[in-house]
């Protein structure tokens, strides 16, 4: 009897830290299909405007880490001038974001990777994409679908552009902890992302 107790209670702890990782998305401002979020970054603070509308999955996911509050100081880890640039990855202790389950890809939703769009990155696997996402910082055809799936586009930004006018100053080189090229001499830090209220 004792050891079918344990195996319950265990049984019931595994459920519990289950539920307490599952993403929350669609319960956050479920009637809102353009909700909004502020970035506070140590280049200064941006509004975002996402499209559940037309991106539907990629919003919930988006919205879920920001109520987890796993993006709370994170770096833009990669920067490429006049094409992304890159964060949701890595804490500023180079230590990687805790992931929910990988979404699928909403590529063809029509909405395009022109500048000042925030897209979901993603392995070369279609539907790859957790927490990593970027924003363009040109008009980036090339990640659009075509022949082959594109990246997905799930808002832009409405206030703050001008923020990114300061990355123009700001180099880069490869990463001594990733071994990546086009990593920031210059820490971009997000301090948070807030959901605003409706």
């Amino acid at each position: 009897m004792t050891r079918y107790l344990i195996i319950i209670v265990l049984s019931l702890l595994s459920l519990n830290g289950v539920a307490a990782v599952q993403p929350k998305g669609q319960y956050i401002q479920p009637n809102n299909l353009f909700p909004k979020v502020l970035f506070t970054t140590s280049l200064g603070n941006f509004t975002v405007e996402l499209d559940r509308m037309k991106a539907p999955i990629t919003v919930d996911n988006f919205l879920s880490y920001v109520d987890a509050k796993r993006y709370e100081n994170t770096l833009f880890h990669r920067l490429e001038h006049d094409f992304v640039l890159q964060g949701g990855g890595f804490t500023t202790e180079m230590e990687s974001v805790e992931e929910f389950p990988a979404i699928v890809n909403e590529s063809g939703n029509g909405l395009k990777n022109d500048q000042y769009t925030i897209a979901m990155a993603r392995q070369y696997s279609p539907h790859s994409g957790t927490s990593q996402f970027f924003f363009n910082l040109a008009d980036n055809d090339s990640l659009n679908p075509g022949r082959n799936w594109g990246y997905t586009v799930f808002g832009y930004i409405t206030e703050g552009e001008d923020v990114f006018e300061k990355l123009e100053g700001i180099e880069t080189d490869i990463s001594p902890e990733l071994g990546w090229p086009s990593f920031p001499n210059k820490k971009i830090i997000i301090i948070k992302v807030e959901i605003l209220a409706e």
